[in-house]
């Protein structure tokens, strides 16, 4: 007499598998959105050392 499959265990490695892919991509966007500097404040709003003009 054959197994009856355990369909339980099956549903939850599918789940697993698919929350893992999503945390995976979520990560790789954020490395991406970190690389090209959207998300560092201290870069918006500041000016460069010797932008400044003498008020003489």
């Amino acid at each position: 007499m054959a197994r009856k499959p355990n369909y339980n265990f099956e549903k939850r490695q599918k789940d697993l598998a698919r929350v893992k892919k999503k945390e995976e991509k979520l990560q790789k966007k954020a490395l991406k959105k970190d690389a090209l500097g959207n998300d560092i404040p201290e870069s918006e709003g500041s000016e460069p050392e010797g932008s400044e003009t003498p008020t003489e």
